[in-house]
């Protein structure tokens, strides 16, 4: 079975038979905003919503995560995580497994992150994709990420009364094979699929005023561009841009100890390109004094050096940097005001 269907009104029930399977994580409406949480009631579960605040990358690359635990007389060490759980994320937006996918070429390039990798492995991704623009913030389009493009189990689409599931895995097969309220897609459900496939096409235009390979070219040739100093200029250095992306990885690590100073626990967190002393080395050498500077790092690590090194995009479209952005910085506006400085 390659292609499945299943009705809206049988949608708590799958529910209630994955958080059965494993533990699930699912978005949820928070005031105005949206979050992905444990789906505790199954009706809280909310398919329709803008990216969530955080992407689901906090499950899979956790924000603060023990490495090891150690000990200087005797010394002595241990890995902090030996076992991960089985979780499933579900309703994940296509730009959000896009960038997956990119975490997952970072994280497999060598030395390879062994706590990613066991915790992907665990991992089971059910997708829904958007028929819609979230709102005006997204640039999925033009980054090719407005549809399925794998690196899922499940995905879900919205044909009306119901769901079409397209499978992508065994992991996923396995999730919906044996219950009576999920049948094998028919002619007809596969008619309305390619209907509102069609009907999409009408709706999603490229954000950009070029083509991507226009865009790696424009960022190729304008690294001294004023663009980065008009964008320095603005920045209020919050970091919020790059606390909301999914697909930025960079990490410190911190030694919590005991009062005893016999033992401790090492941690990874979350750190950013457009923290003040992020590009410090010893003697108080700073790369990156200015906010143009880390700016202009930041949107590079999107748009060129993953593409040098890993002939990939890492950028995904979310439009999650430009809709918390406290200074009101659009990514749109900044690669096209690139592109259009390039075309003169």
């Amino acid at each position: 079975m390659k292609y499945a269907s299943l009705k809206k009104s049988d949608l708590n029930d799958w529910l209630k038979h994955l958080q059965k399977k494993a533990k699930l994580y699912a978005p949820r409406k928070k005031e105005n905003l949206f979050v992905f949480r444990p789906v505790k009631e199954v009706e809280d579960v909310c398919l329709e919503y803008i990216p969530t605040i955080l992407p689901p990358k906090k499950y899979y690359f956790p924000q603060k995560e023990k490495l090891l635990k150690f000990s200087s007389q005797p010394f002595k060490t241990a890995k902090a995580i030996e076992k991960f759980d089985e979780f499933i994320l579900f309703g994940v937006h296509t730009c959000d497994i896009a960038g997956i996918q990119c975490m997952d070429v970072a994280f497999r390039d060598a030395p390879e992150d062994p706590n990613y990798l066991n915790r992907k492995d665990k991992m089971t991704i059910i997708g829904i994709e958007c028929l819609k623009y979230c709102d005006e913030y997204a640039n999925c389009t033009s980054m090719g990420n407005h549809v399925p493009r794998g690196g899922y189990d499940l995905m879900m689409v919205d044909i009306g009364e119901k769901f079409i599931i397209h499978i992508n895995s065994e992991k996923g097969e396995r999730l919906v094979t044996k219950l009576d309220y999920i049948k094998e897609a028919s002619e007809a459900d596969m008619n309305a699929l390619e209907r509102v496939r069609e009907a999409k096409k009408k709706i999603f235009k490229e954000e950009f005023t070029a083509a991507l390979p226009k865009v790696y070219d424009a960022f190729d040739k304008r690294f001294a561009s004023d663009v980065w100093k008009d964008v320095g200029r603005r920045c209020v250095a919050c970091g919020n841009c790059t606390a909301v992306c999914p697909t930025c990885y960079c990490f410190d690590t911190a030694d919590d100890m005991e009062l005893s100073l016999n033992e401790g626990i090492r941690y990874r967190i979350w750190n950013s390109c457009q923290m003040d002393d992020f590009a410090k080395v010893a003697g108080g050498e700073d790369f990156r004094k200015g906010r143009d500077g880390r700016q202009r790092h930041r949107y590079y690590r999107k748009f060129k050096y993953p593409v040098d090194k890993y002939n990939r995009y890492f950028c995904t479209g979310c439009g999650r940097c430009t809709r918390t952005c406290m200074a009101d910085i659009s990514l749109i506006e900044t690669v096209n005001s690139l592109l259009k400085e390039e075309a003169l």
